[in-house]
């Protein structure tokens, strides 16, 4: 039988799975983390990172719900290169504690551009937390949660509510990570209706003429639904735009 705090986690668990949208699932998702003093979030998903990098902007998702100055400064090239913990979740899995960058402080192994967003957190009481560095299934995706502790608690304090409550919230920001994967309409591009359903229609091995006659437009229009698909999706060959929105889950899905 389950102990209390583990069936209200399962139960939190089906909450989760069941949301419907990524409004629901932040929603429930950052009221949970506040209860254990995790007041502030970043949740970040890349399905085209580079080595040493994030890869380009349009294909980031990002949720979070710090305030918007610290999320304009933040989400800068120079600062996602930068960010201590940023640069862990590059090449490392699993739950971390801020004390390593604390640590690499106080021994002098910060760079002056590290130093200096660490000043920011600072100036913006990001001081605690933890981050999550997701195992992904793509060999260019990467994805984090950046766990903020609310002002007033200090690395001690969340490494103790870590110790105890840490599997837990381990476990629910995976499944949280899994459930955003799932979800369609994420991020800056947004493909139309038709655009999706003609994209479909190609990767079920019509023609651009079969398309035509099953949704009573020329070919022409067909056509240029596909570059206009392809454009909003940065690629340059139907080919590629059918395999990028099946990544981004912008076909195939029940709504958009």
């Amino acid at each position: 039988m389950l102990d209390a705090e583990s069936a209200d986690t399962v139960n939190f668990l089906a909450q989760m799975v069941s949301a419907e949208s990524a409004e629901d699932l932040w929603s429930l998702l950052t009221a949970k983390m506040a209860s254990y003093g995790f007041d502030r979030l970043i949740y970040g998903l890349t399905r085209s990172a580079e080595k040493g990098g994030v890869g380009p902007e349009v294909d980031w998702v990002v949720l979070s719900n710090h305030s918007p100055e610290y999320i304009q400064r933040f989400l800068t090239q120079e600062t996602l290169r930068s960010a201590p913990m940023m640069r862990w979740t590059m090449t490392h899995f699993g739950a971390q504690s801020w004390r390593i960058v604390q640590e690499r402080s106080v021994s002098g192994q910060l760079s002056a551009t590290e130093l200096r967003h660490l000043e920011f957190n600072k100036a913006m009481q990001v001081i605690a937390g933890y981050t999550i560095s997701f195992v992904t299934t793509g060999s260019r995706q990467r994805a984090a949660m950046a766990l903020t502790a609310r002002p007033g608690l200090d690395q001690d304090n969340v490494d103790k509510i870590w110790a105890q409550h840490g599997r837990d919230i381990e476990i629910i920001n995976n499944v949280a990570h899994l459930k955003i994967m799932s979800l369609p309409n994420l991020g800056s591009i947004r493909l139309s209706p038709r655009q999706r359903q003609i994209l479909e229609a190609v990767g079920d091995g019509k023609s651009a003429s079969e398309i035509s006659g099953l949704l009573g437009i020329s070919v022409a229009m067909v056509e240029k639904h596909l570059r206009l698909a392809r454009a909003a999706l940065g690629v340059e060959t139907t080919a590629q735009a059918l395999l990028k929105a099946a990544f981004l889950n912008q076909v195939y899905v029940k709504t958009i």
